[in-house]
């Protein structure tokens, strides 16, 4: 039997450390014996009852393949072998929820989110305009590099989607980022899912907590409501139709964002995460609208001092 390593240097590739381990395999970070470059390298475990590749192999592939931008990770290429498969892609150091703890203040500094935010909109406002849904936005799958490049990670549960749009599954997205939409069952929701994740991400980096944190789909539909008030038809039209609405949910006037943010928080920023964290996925805005938000004023200013900021924050050289 051929091993891992034969494998490899077939590739001119060597293994240099594990990274971290999935639902399919595992991550390792591997490096170039001729040219040096270092790559991140998935490898996917096929069952050998089943034929061919796992569809949701095939979905990162094919959308990867598909789009190309400096905010979602690149795919260098892809090796077939028998029940094995290896992505490899390119090499970003950090992801954010590991950098979220590196903070010296426990919160990623406001302009260090605001660039982050920024990168997160780019790359979500090209996937959508490619028309693919990410569908599992979090920290883990936000990368970032050295330079403060931030990459979209991650794309096994994406879909393409079209117009009329096609039912998709609900059981997408981690429990604490999905969109109120799929956990009501929805079965034709959008673009606007992926705004509501990265709202909740970039509230989580400016107060060093996630703001939703249900131990169930139940519970987190009832934190949900509970911040933002419970939906009916007269705020939330066809609501009542969705697979798992139920009348007698309690019926909560809702806090309000800014009841989980701190008083020191840019007036800008709450605006921002106000107007794209409404129950209604119609209410939010779009990638494109969020990216020009007066929050992003200065963004040429904050992107020239990001590297700064970095090496002040994380120690990142």
């Amino acid at each position: 039997m051929v091993s891992e390593s034969e494998i490899l240097l077939k590739y001119d590739l060597r293994h240099v450390r594990d990274l971290g381990c999935g639902t399919y395999g595992k991550v390792f970070k591997a490096r170039n014996l001729k040219t040096d470059e270092e790559f991140a390298v998935k490898k996917i475990f096929l069952d050998e009852n089943d034929e061919g590749i796992p569809s949701t192999a095939l979905r990162e592939i094919s959308l990867l393949k598909a789009i190309s931008h400096d905010n979602v990770v690149k795919l260098e290429g892809v090796i077939r072998e028998p029940a094995k498969l290896y992505l490899i892609f390119e090499l970003a150091q950090y992801d954010l929820k590991k950098l979220m703890k590196l903070a010296k203040e426990k919160r990623v500094h406001p302009q260090i989110a605001k660039s982050f935010l920024w990168q997160m909109l780019r790359g979500i406002d090209l996937c959508h305009a490619n028309r693919v849904l990410h569908r599992d936005l979090k920290p883990q799958n936000i990368l970032i590099t050295r330079e403060g490049v931030l990459k979209i990670a991650d794309f096994g549960l994406a879909r393409a989607f079209n117009v009329p749009l096609r039912k998709y599954t609900h059981e997408v997205v981690t429990l604490w980022y999905r969109a109120p939409e799929i956990l009501l069952g929805c079965d034709n929701y959008d673009g606007s899912c992926d705004i509501w994740s990265a709202g909740l991400i970039y509230a989580e980096m400016l107060r060093a907590a996630p703001i939703l944190m249900g131990d169930s789909e139940i519970d987190q539909l009832l934190k949900i409501f509970t911040l933002l008030g419970t939906p009916t038809e007269a705020n939330w039209s066809g609501v009542s139709s969705f697979r798992f609405y139920k009348n007698v949910f309690p019926k909560f006037p809702g806090t309000g964002i800014r009841s989980k943010m701190m008083s020191s928080t840019d007036e800008q920023a709450l605006d921002l995460i106000e107007k794209v964290l409404p129950l209604k996925p119609s209410s939010r805005l779009t990638a494109s609208q969020c990216l020009s938000h007066s929050l992003f004023t200065d963004i040429a200013e904050v992107q020239r001092k990001l590297p700064e900021l970095l090496r002040d924050q994380y120690c990142i050289v």
